[in-house]
């Protein structure tokens, strides 16, 4: 299975240490997909300066294909972070920089090569808002994350082309949290809804209105940059890829009760299972400075 990040690119700026890491949400889906052991891409612009080269770079590294990424005289996208206690703050930013500036067009070509994909991820920061109906007709698994950001206007807009939509709750009460994964249903998206709340876990609600938990594997942390976007990388490329080889038995019958016959039992499992993975994929996320690493002073 392919896995395409296409959107925002950044540095995550540690100001108590002067490092930057790589960063921004779909680059880490995409990392974090190739480290899950899937073939990854990476599709977003950069600017042209210190930390558009070093994120360039890693990902070449790393062996993401960057080969429809755009260039562009500009400031790249950067956060400053602070830890304390291993846990990461956010205290400022430039709000994309290029990305935002110079937000994506997609091409003719742009869409075949996103067809080549079977699972493409975005999220609110990545400014592709007006091209969700073109990636839609790719017919990918499209995933988008919304952060803590969002409200119902913008959920209205981009929900009905997603097969996943994706939030971060924090300590929002679990009463809450529910309710808004509901609305983001009942908005149109088509598969699932993922919360992830930090320390209380996360929570996935599927297209039947089942509600699916999983707690936290708890650890030490380093450094909790990029555990969500982990947890979601790893939940997603297992239960997409599992998920294409699953059928239902065209002569099994309900009172046989011989294992899994169906597909929708199939799903249940799968979820899970892939939330149980996830939560393991995440925790090693959290002893790691940055999301992924390769820190470079600045």
């Amino acid at each position: 299975m392919k896995v395409l990040g296409i959107g925002d690119n950044v540095v995550d700026k540690y100001m108590h240490t002067k490092t930057m890491y790589p960063g921004g949400n779909a680059l880490n889906i995409a990392v974090l997909s190739k480290m899950c052991g899937y073939e990854s891409g990476y599709l977003g612009v950069f600017g042209d300066d210190d930390m558009a080269q070093h994120v360039y770079l890693t990902a070449v590294q790393l062996g993401l294909d960057l080969t429809h990424c755009r260039y562009v005289k500009g400031e790249n996208g950067y956060s400053e972070v602070e830890i304390t206690n291993g846990d990461r703050k956010f205290i400022g930013s430039n709000h994309g920089g290029v990305s935002r500036t110079n937000p994506l067009s997609l091409t003719k070509l742009d869409l075949e090569y996103i067809q080549s994909f079977e699972l493409v991820h975005t999220s609110i920061f990545s400014y592709l808002e007006e091209e969700l109906p073109n990636i839609e007709k790719t017919n990918v698994f499209l995933s988008m994350d919304f952060s803590d950001k969002a409200e119902d206007v913008y959920f209205r807009q981009c929900v009905p082309y997603l097969d996943c939509a994706c939030i971060s709750c924090g300590d929002m009460e679990l009463g809450k949290v529910k309710s808004l994964m509901r609305k983001i249903m009942e908005y149109g998206c088509k598969s699932l809804v993922l919360a992830t709340r930090g320390e209380k876990g996360a929570v996935i609600l599927d297209d039947s209105g089942r509600f699916y938990f999983q707690s936290p594997y708890l650890v030490e942390a380093t450094d909790t940059m990029g555990a969500g976007d982990s947890f979601i990388a790893s939940f997603l490329t297992m239960y997409v890829d599992k998920m294409k080889t699953a059928r239902d038995f065209p002569l099994a019958k309900k009172d046989i009760g011989n294992g899994i016959v169906f597909k929708k039992e199939f799903q249940k499992s799968l979820i899970q299972i892939s939330m149980y993975q996830a939560a393991i994929f995440s925790a090693r996320t959290c002893k790691c400075d940055g999301t992924f690493g390769y820190g470079k002073s600045f």
